[in-house]
C-alpha cells in the first residue's frame, strides 16, 4: 500500500463487514509474562482496546503435589507444602499441620502456637509486601519496590536466623514447631516491630494519594459481595468487597481468638480497596506479633513441641544418644502413621482460605490429599473482573487479585 492509502485506511470509518475492524484480536498474555505474576497464560479478546473475553489457562507449573503428599507419607509432605505459595511457606506448613493434628487429636503446647502465630504474621507481612512490591512495578512505581523488598529483607534475615534458611524453612512440626525462639531472634523480632511501621507509612506516602497509583487501581476491577462469594473469593479479595471474614475470628486456631486485632474492610470492592486492606493487614499483623512477643518472654522454658512421641520426633539430642530415640525417629520419619478418618482445616492465609483435606486409611500414606488453594479462586475471578475493561487494566487486576502460580498449579 501507499502512504497515500495507508492513511485513507487509517481514517476509513470501521465497519463491521471489514476483515479487519470487524473481526475481534485475540492475544495471549502470558505464560513468559512478568505482569501475570507467574506462569500463567491469559487467552484475550479484544475489541480495539476493551477486553471482551478471557480464558485464564493454568497448568504451565503444575507439579502434582496432592498426588506427592498420597506417595510420600505425612511427615515427608513438609517441605513441599513450602513450595505451593512460596513467598509465604510457614504459613501454608501451620495450615498442613494442622489438619494432620486434627486427625491425630493431637494438642499442641501453649508456647509452640504462640511461635505459630508470630511465624505466622511475619510471613503474612513478608507476602502483602510481594504484592505491593510487584504490583508497583507493573503499574510503574519501580521505586516502591526496593522500599517493600528493603523491608522484606530484614524478616529473611529473622527467619534465616531462626530457621537457618531464608525461604523454604520447614520449620513447623505435627505438634508445634522444631526448636524455640531464642533471644537473638527475640531482640532481631522486636527491632523489626520498633521499625516497622514507619517503614509501611513511607510506602503509603510514596502511594495511596500517588495520582498515577490511584488512577490505575481506582474502580478498576470492582467485585461485589455476592460476586465475591459466588467465586469463592476470600481474604483480602472478600474482604475488599466489604464482608469481614477473616477465618482468625470466624474459626479460631492456634489461639487467635486470644489475641486483640481488627479486620479491615473495602467499602467500593476495586483494586484500590484491596490496596488499602493489604495495608492495613499488615499494620494488624505487627500487632498479633507484639502481643505474641510479650507472651513469648513471659513463657519462656516451657515447651514447644508435644510430647507424644506416636506422632511427634524425638529431641534431637536424645536421638544422639540413645538407641531407641533413634529408632522412634526412624519408624515417624519413614513409618508415621495417623489415625483412620478423614479431616479439613484451613487457616487465613495471605491470599485468603488455605485449606487441607486428609484422608487416612490407618497407614503410613493418605489415601487422599486435596488442598484448597485460594490463588485458584482468585484467579477465575480474572475473566469476570476483566471484561469490558481496557487490556491495560489488566495489569493492575491481576496484581491486585495477588495469587501465587506454585499454589495454583498444585
Amino acid at each position: 500500500m501507499t502512504t497515500k492509502q495507508v492513511f485513507e485506511y487509517m481514517h476509513h470509518a470501521p465497519d463491521h463487514d471489514d476483515p479487519v475492524h470487524g473481526a475481534p484480536m485475540k492475544v495471549n498474555m502470558g505464560p513468559q509474562h512478568p505482569a501475570t505474576h507467574g506462569v500463567l497464560r491469559l487467552a484475550i479478546e479484544l475489541d480495539g482496546e476493551t477486553v471482551t473475553s478471557i480464558d485464564p489457562i493454568v497448568g504451565y507449573l503444575h507439579r502434582g503435589k496432592e498426588k506427592t503428599c498420597e506417595s510420600l507419607g505425612w511427615h515427608k509432605f513438609f517441605p513441599h507444602t513450602d513450595r505451593l505459595d512460596y513467598v509465604q511457606p510457614l504459613l501454608n506448613n501451620v495450615g498442613y499441620a494442622l489438619a494432620c493434628e486434627k486427625l491425630a487429636g493431637i494438642q499442641v503446647p501453649q508456647r509452640g502456637q504462640e511461635v505459630r502465630v508470630l511465624l505466622m504474621e511475619l510471613s503474612r507481612v513478608m507476602a502483602h509486601l510481594i504484592y505491593i512490591g510487584t504490583t508497583s512495578i507493573d503499574l510503574g512505581a519501580v521505586t516502591i519496590f526496593f522500599y517493600s523488598f528493603r523491608l522484606r529483607e530484614e524478616l529473611y534475615s529473622i527467619l534465616d536466623a531462626y530457621t537457618g534458611h531464608r525461604m523454604n524453612n520447614t520449620y513447623v512440626r505435627i505438634g508445634g514447631v522444631y526448636a524455640d525462639v531464642d533471644e537473638n531472634v527475640e531482640g532481631m523480632v522486636a527491632e523489626f516491630l520498633r521499625t516497622a511501621p514507619a517503614r509501611l507509612d513511607e510506602i503509603e506516602k510514596l502511594l495511596t494519594a500517588n495520582r498515577i497509583w490511584h488512577d490505575r487501581n481506582r474502580g478498576v476491577g470492582v467485585i461485589s459481595v455476592e460476586d465475591a462469594k459466588r467465586l469463592s473469593l476470600s481474604g483480602p479479595n472478600l474482604r475488599g468487597s466489604g464482608l469481614a471474614y477473616d477465618l482468625r475470628k470466624a474459626q479460631p486456631y492456634s489461639g487467635y481468638e486470644t489475641y486483640d486485632f481488627d479486620v479491615p474492610v473495602g467499602t467500593v470492592g476495586d483494586a484500590y480497596d484491596r490496596y488499602l486492606v493489604r495495608m492495613e493487614e499488615m499494620r494488624q499483623s505487627l500487632r498479633l506479633c507484639t502481643q505474641a512477643l510479650e507472651r513469648l518472654k513471659k513463657s519462656k522454658g516451657a515447651d514447644v513441641l508435644t510430647e507424644d512421641r506416636r506422632y511427634v520426633l524425638p529431641p534431637k539430642g536424645d536421638v544422639h544418644s540413645s538407641m531407641e530415640e533413634l529408632i522412634a525417629q526412624f519408624k515417624i520419619v519413614s513409618d508415621l502413621r495417623l489415625p483412620k478418618g478423614e479431616a479439613y482445616h484451613a487457616v487465613e492465609s495471605s491470599k485468603g482460605e488455605l485449606g487441607f483435606y486428609l484422608v487416612s486409611d490407618g497407614s503410613s500414606k493418605p489415601v487422599r490429599c486435596h488442598i484448597r488453594a485460594p490463588g485458584l479462586m482468585n484467579v477465575q475471578a480474572v475473566p469476570v473482573l476483566g471484561r469490558g475493561r481496557l487490556l491495560s487494566d489488566m495489569v493492575a487486576i491481576i496484581g491486585g487479585l495477588d495469587f501465587v502460580m506454585g499454589e495454583v498449579d498444585r
